[in-house]
């Protein structure tokens, strides 16, 4: 009987350290560049998608865009047997309250929300921006068709909620179309005070903003690399977790951080084809995403998007200057491309929704000692967990060990000094929640 317990346990351990699954390779095979590519094309024939261009005409501005957008997600719904919530949700952004908002405008966002079985209040997001611009921010009527910028990453959200709305997961997943990005990331700070409002538990938003385009403007061709950036810690930490992180570490581990290390794994895991490469910025160098307003908040949340961008395509007025042309038209988006990380997108949001809860409370100790050692809660839904570890110089969580259903465990001759370590909870499907990093210190 103790040969046969043991022969389970380690059953057991080979199943969880076994790092795929065939839903996750199912959802890969049913995302559709055609479908990306039909969709793109419609939201850039309406002409312009500015945040305050026409919202009465049927075929051009934001407001054909989002009832489109909305009637999208609405047959999918239909299609699942109503599986999801689709609504609007709007705020009223007064003129002048920035120099892009050149008269009284609603930004109206649309939202699906697919409810998870067993924890319908926990949400994983992916959010593409409706809206568009050319090269003066405050013309809401010229030709706009913003296909790659962000059509794309609106189109690539769609998608998602085709394909994953055939399947059932225990977290709630929300899909997207935020709108005011270009003048001023509106939308974003709607919707995550309407989640505060809400209760919303949120692990994390992931902003796809321009996944279409393989060619550089400095002529680098590349479908396969694409970045996440995340910023290294909340900026709403207090002075008391910032003082704690001189000592103890924390710079680069953040929730936002460990979401983009969960994308990075899970992406070499099923796609190993693929090149994730994580970037150490809240953004690119000065601008800004739809991500940042729920980073403001407090969530988790990282841009995904292209690796090399063409400056001549985005937000430009479309004309051609010394045989170059310019604006940000279909004919330059890659629609394959755009697949693959609409698909990196979708088996995330699939894996972190079928994960248990991360556990909340984390502690190490193990100063002075030739061990590191480990206290966390314990979560509902979780069967076990696992301890990871790295290099302090690693962007990513090299070392793991699964531990079992315990609350505590120790890793002889570990030293504490020369790690970072992390706990991750998995449920019994062996999804993994993302790690947590060390949130307290024990000294026994």
């Amino acid at each position: 009987m103790k040969n046969l317990l043991l022969i389970l346990l380690l059953f057991l351990g080979l199943v969880l350290n076994a790092q795929t699954n065939q839903k996750i390779y199912d959802i890969i095979d049913a995302v559709s560049a055609e479908r990306i590519k039909k969709d793109v094309k419609i939201l850039a024939d309406f002409g312009t998608r500015h945040t305050l261009s026409d919202t009465v005409s049927n075929t051009r501005g934001i407001g054909a865009a989002r009832r489109w957008i909305k009637s999208e997600f609405e047959t999918i719904s239909r299609d699942c047997n109503n599986c999801l919530e689709v609504f609007y949700q709007s705020d009223l952004i007064k003129k002048g309250t920035n120099q892009r908002i050149v008269h009284d405008v609603m930004v109206v966002n649309v939202v699906a929300i697919q409810r998870g079985t067993k924890y319908p209040n926990r949400f994983i997001m992916m959010s593409g921006d409706i809206d568009s611009r050319v090269s003066n921010p405050a013309d809401f009527t010229s030709d706009s068709p913003g296909a790659n910028d962000n059509a794309s990453g609106m189109a690539g959200t769609i998608e998602a909620a085709r394909v994953l709305s055939k399947h059932s997961f225990e977290s709630s997943i929300i899909y997207v179309g935020l709108s005011g990005e270009e003048q001023g990331l509106f939308g974003g700070q709607g919707l995550a005070a309407y989640a505060k409002e809400k209760g919303w538990e949120i692990i994390g938003i992931m902003n796809n903003d321009m996944i279409g385009n393989i060619k550089g403007v400095d002529g680098v061709i590349d479908n396969r690399t694409f970045r996440i950036f995340s910023e290294p810690v909340p900026p709403t930490e207090t002075e008391r977790q910032r003082r704690a992180r001189r000592f103890y570490g924390g710079e680069v581990d953040g929730i936002s951080r460990q979401l983009a290390r969960y994308i990075h794994k899970t992406t070499k895991t099923y796609m190993p084809e693929m090149n994730p490469m994580m970037v150490y910025r809240l953004d690119r160098f000065g601008r800004g995403g739809h991500h940042r307003p729920f980073n403001d908040a407090g969530y988790a949340g990282i841009r995904i998007m292209e690796a090399h961008e063409n400056y001549t395509q985005q937000h430009q007025d479309i004309r051609t200057e010394n045989g170059i042309a310019y604006g940000d038209t279909f004919e330059h988006v890659n629609f394959e491309y755009a697949k693959k990380l609409t698909t990196v997108n979708a088996i995330n949001l699939a894996s972190i929704a079928s994960a248990p809860p991360a556990p909340k409370s984390v502690s190490i100790g193990g100063i002075v000692q030739p061990s590191a050692k480990f206290k966390w809660e314990k979560v509902n839904g979780a069967i076990g967990y696992k301890i990871y570890w790295r290099d302090t110089t690693s962007p990513t969580w090299d070392s793991s060990r699964y531990v079992g259903d315990v609350s505590e465990f120790v890793l002889d001759g570990i030293v504490i000094d020369n790690y970072f370590f992390g706990v991750s909870s998995v449920g019994k499907n062996g999804f993994e929640s993302p790690v947590v990093f060390p949130n307290s210190i024990f000294r026994n």
